[in-house]
């Protein structure tokens, strides 16, 4: 678990070495190489990765687990189960941390697979014109596999990026030797001393880009329902920790020697000539690790949204029956390719594209770190003034990267902070929208009986009055009592046809959002009438974690085969009917109501539907009822 936590956890913080100290000393803030700068630079990144990535990550933001799961929708949930002050502030914000997410994804691949092939110009000069041709093609081939699945690829993950950590200690181990003195750095005396001379601008300017080596540490929280806290940890302490802190010490170690840094990177120029070649295919190997494991995190991000009902319903592919967690989404898929190669041809460079980077991973830690506050307040029952110390200190340092990180908005940063706002208002609008149809549902049909009179009926007929296929019907609530009304399309049905089907099972799926997996209570059946003539009424519940696959028909199949409903055996001698509830307004509404009724309208209309997404119509017949609800009395 710890060989595979290599690849898929680390792959993003891992390559940060490819461009971070490039960025810091021949960036924006284009420091002079003085003995001072060197160590106070090198400094700060140590520092930098130890408190937040050792320190906040490994020790205490693991414990925050939903379940098993991490990640900004488990945090999400852990804090939407609890009532405090500030609860919708702070579940808004995660919301954003989301956004901010996909705005890592586009840029991650981008300026990662690029960092790699620069290696070709430093290797010789007549690659150079070749550099963005060639990431484009490394990039396309990266995002048309996705379909495919990543199992195969996973495989080889482990072992070659265990080759990128060591040869990239490697690498920095030899200039150490070379140039002790720069393991002065690993006082952090020197950072002090750094930020106390220089100016303000300045230090936000190399704060900035020291964010830079810790980008991908959230990865850790993210991956931790599918490799677990010890595997996590012990591959950070053992290989991680130690490679990252040995090439950044060799880069600093370079640059303090007074060597020629050959197109203003250092991480190549530490790389003997013969080498050269050979790493730049390990780093882009490396780099297309950590591009998949942002790729998949979309994935996995998208179809959490999806059971909290903050994204419309598409389609997910699964692409590996083994495992539930390897998924492919085409839309995601090629949203994330566009918007890449979009950046690769504007930016040109990894030093351009560092420009973009880093605001939205200082977000969503800052973020993060507000919703632990409340998390060891809430959860762990620790004292005000303890979560304040330990969970202030940690907001005040991240505060710092988040306001220098802001001086990269014109140049570049305005990406990832624009891809927020326009994923947390879709999140918002499309919420809006669907606690409307399901506060509406009541009263779409307001003469629809209940299950007691439907009772009444179905014990009346005879042979002829029956239709002879069973029927589902979906239900947007639980059907538990005879007093209970039946659901809207079962009225709608029997209205039309004045007629029955044989045996009726009405239907509720259930996404639960607290929980992301569920252990026990799959489901829940209620017989409220059985009779070999005139069939059969049954009321079921099924239960899902919000990371599981919702696959309905399978469960249906084994409660048919178990007898626990009567059903015909084999979904394709089913009929499933479904309501699909457009949303419609009778009254002049104001000119921001009527943006977010045709926001959701559109997303409504290219969103794939709850009796697809349930896994219902693969085998069954379906048939949909189109219903409209008027919502102007809840604007």
């Amino acid at each position: 678990m710890a060989l595979g936590a290599l690849g898929v956890v680390y792959g993003d913080i891992g390559t940060s070495p490819l461009y971070t100290i490039n960025e810091i000393f021949f960036g924006h803030a284009d420091l002079v190489h003085n003995a001072l700068n060197v160590l106070g630079g090198i400094s700060l990144v140590l520092w930098s990765l130890t408190i937040i990535v050792s320190f906040k990550y490994i020790i205490f933001v693991l414990r925050a687990d939903n379940d098993g799961e991490g990640g900004v929708f488990a945090l999400y949930g852990l804090l939407a189960k609890k009532k405090f002050a500030a609860r919708v502030l702070i579940i808004t914000l995660l919301i954003f941390a989301a956004g901010l997410l996909y705005g890592d994804g586009i840029i991650t691949p981008a300026i990662s697979v690029i960092s790699a092939v620069e290696g070709l110009k430093v290797a010789t000069a007549a690659f150079q014109p070749y550099i963005v041709p060639i990431t484009i093609l490394i990039l396309t081939g990266l995002f048309a596999i996705q379909s495919r699945g990543t199992s195969k690829i996973g495989s080889i993950f482990g072992p070659v990026i265990i080759v990128w950590f060591l040869s990239i200690a490697g690498f920095g181990a030899l200039q150490i030797i070379k140039h002790p003195g720069i393991l002065a750095a690993v006082n952090p005396y020197y950072a002090v001393v750094f930020l106390f001379s220089h100016t303000i601008l300045t230090d936000f300017l190399v704060l900035g880009s020291v964010m830079l080596a810790v980008t991908g540490g959230e990865a850790m929280y993210a991956d931790l329902g599918h490799f677990g806290r010890r595997p996590i940890r012990l591959s950070w302490f053992v290989l991680v920790y130690p490679a990252l802190l040995l090439n950044y010490l060799g880069q600093g170690a370079y640059l303090l020697s007074g060597s020629k840094v050959i197109f203003g990177n250092v991480f190549y120029s530490l790389v003997p000539h013969l080498f050269l070649i050979p790493m730049v295919v390990v780093a882009t190997a490396a780099t297309i690790i950590a591009s998949q494991a942002l790729i998949s995190g979309a994935y996995s991000l998208t179809t959490q949204a999806m059971a909290f009902d903050l994204f419309p319903f598409m389609k997910v592919n699964h692409t590996n029956e083994d495992h539930h967690g390897q998924i492919y989404l085409s839309i995601v898929n090629w949203i994330l390719y566009i918007g890449t190669v979009i950046l690769v041809l504007v930016f040109k460079t990894s030093a351009n594209l560092a420009g973009a980077y880093g605001l939205a991973v200082s977000g969503v830690m800052l973020m993060t770190t507000v919703g632990m506050y409340y998390i060891s307040r809430l959860y762990w029952k620790w004292a005000k003034f303890k979560s304040l110390l330990l969970f202030g200190f940690l907001g005040l340092f991240e505060t710092l990267f988040l306001s220098a990180n802001t001086l990269k908005i014109f140049q570049g940063g305005y990406i990832p902070l624009s891809i927020a706002i326009v994923i947390l208002s879709i999140m918002l609008i499309w919420n809006w929208g669907t606690n409307i149809k399901t506060a509406m549902h009541n009263g779409l049909v307001r003469t629809n009986m209940s299950v007691k009179e439907l009772i009444k009926i179905k014990s009346k007929t005879t042979a002829t009055d029956t239709i002879a296929r069973s029927s589902i019907f979906l239900s947007t609530r639980n059907v538990e009592k005879k007093e209970d009304k039946i659901p809207v399309i079962l009225q709608v049905f029997y209205d039309r046809y004045r007629e029955l089907p044989e045996d009726i099972v009405i239907l509720n799926v259930h996404i639960d959002r607290e929980n992301p997996h569920l252990h026990d209570k799959r489901y829940e059946v209620i017989k409220f009438f059985a009779d070999e003539k005139k069939g059969s009424i049954f009321s079921v519940r099924i239960n899902f974690g919000f990371m599981e696959e919702p696959n309905v028909e399978k469960i249906l199949e084994d409660l048919a085969e178990h007898h626990e409903i009567n059903l015909d055996l084999g979904a394709s001698h089913w009929l499933v009917h479904a309501l699909n509830k457009r949303l419609l307004y009778k009254k002049k509404v104001n000119f921001f109501t009527m943006v977010k009724f045709s926001i959701y309208n559109f997303f409504d209309n290219i969103s794939m539907k709850a009796d697809h997404y349930f896994g219902l119509g693969n085998e069954t017949e379906l048939t949909v009822e189109v219903v409209p609800v008027k919502f102007s009395q809840y604007i």
